[in-house]
């Protein structure tokens, strides 16, 4: 837990100097993409996380991969190579994100479908969310050909569930139940 604390700790500094220096967005971009190469990339993962790789190496590799980052977002690499915390490096880009988001008022809604989400389908997401939240959001939309058909909308701490598979399931315990 104490990890996460930290994390949220340089994620709310980062976004601070960040909204100071008028480039909390850029900075957005570099954290969703260094989150994202992360969860792609073990390799990248494993270099973090050992103790074995020299803070030198690792923030040359850093560097190398993130070359277009912003100035917050490599002074962020260097503090937390002073600090013996770059484990906290992928926490510490999620937490920004999600900080920058609750700044903005935005949340992201995810929307699992067993087929891709049309525009229209979006558009009609996103005012629905809208009309429950009152915030903006935006829209993630995961393939799960399991739920049938239907949709599984989750946004925040609220989940709806209008699957084909969660109504055959309802409909089964019906009828195990009488």
């Amino acid at each position: 837990m104490s990890g996460s604390r930290a994390a949220i700790r340089y994620a709310k500094a980062v976004l601070s100097l960040a909204t100071d220096q008028k480039s909390a967005e850029v900075v957005n971009s570099d954290m969703k993409s260094i989150a994202k190469a992360i969860a792609e990339s073990e390799d990248l993962n494993q270099m973090l996380q050992s103790p074995v790789v020299r803070s030198s190496d690792k923030k040359a590799v850093l560097l190398a991969v993130f070359k277009d980052a912003n100035v917050a977002t490599t002074n962020l690499f260097d503090t937390l190579i002073t600090n013996k915390r770059l484990p906290l490096l992928n926490d510490v880009a999620l937490s920004y994100v999600h900080l920058y988001d609750e700044l903005r008022g935005s949340q992201v809604a995810t929307v699992t479908t067993a087929i891709p989400l049309t525009e229209d389908l979006k558009t009609k997401v996103l005012a629905k969310v809208k009309e429950l939240t009152g915030k903006d959001a935006e829209v993630e939309n995961i393939i799960d050909e399991s739920i049938l058909g239907g949709f599984i909308l989750r946004v925040g701490d609220i989940q709806y569930n209008a699957s084909i598979s969660n109504k055959l399931d309802k409909l089964k315990r019906e009828f195990t139940l009488n």
